[in-house]
């Protein structure tokens, strides 16, 4: 028997999920507010009236807090936009598009607060560095779905590092100038480099 979303258990998990992102949007909201380090766990469970016990069964650390703010839904809702990309496109230019897509989704100046945040220490700076490892492994995935053939798995895996790391640049330099404009305008220059650099054909 199939348990309805709508019946206990649809109800329990989305009571947990609504109970994570509050716990995530408190701790980012004081990370912001008072600095990372002057932010204690007690206080993160007090602002967001759970116990510390709670906190403890959906967070290990506040570094978890930062690594699911960078992690929360990005990489499958990017293998997603792959996969939903007309089929007449070169794979850099599905991931190019994709990207564009979700890149409206950026919050300027939370995500610049807490980008600075997480370049303020090694560890951190170290756990930033990680979840680009799980975004391309998705990209990957979603890049192999779409051309399936074995042979094209390694250049299809190249076409995911070298997308994120415009992606990366795009970010870097939108963050510089300040988010005044569109990160989209950064992506899109940051992708018409890479595309000739390789020689393929820009846009």
């Amino acid at each position: 028997m199939t348990t309805s979303p709508s019946g206990p258990q649809g109800l329990r998990a989305r009571k947990r999920q609504e109970t994570l992102e509050r716990i995530a949007e408190t701790g980012l909201s004081l990370f912001i507010e008072r600095g990372y380090e002057a932010t204690t766990l007690d206080a993160i469970a007090e602002a967001a009236g759970i116990s510390r016990r709670t906190f403890f069964y959906y967070f290990k650390s506040k570094e978890e807090i930062l690594l699911d703010w960078q992690m929360r839904g990005f990489s499958v809702s990017l293998h997603k936009a792959v996969l939903a990309q007309p089929a007449d496109r070169l794979p850099v230019e599905v991931v190019r598009d994709a990207m564009l897509q979700l890149s409206s989704g950026f919050r300027t100046q939370k995500f610049i607060s807490i980008d600075r945040i997480l370049r303020s220490s090694e560890t951190l700076k170290a756990r930033k560095q990680a979840a680009y490892g799980v975004h391309e492994r998705f990209l990957h995935e979603a890049l192999i779905q779409r051309w399936p053939d074995p042979a094209r798995s390694a250049p299809l895996r190249l076409v995911a590092m070298a997308s994120l790391g415009a992606m990366r640049l795009a970010i870097d330099e939108w963050i510089q100038a300040g988010g005044d404009q569109s990160l989209a305008s950064f992506l899109q220059t940051a992708f018409a480099d890479l595309t000739a650099e390789f020689g393929a054909p820009g846009h």
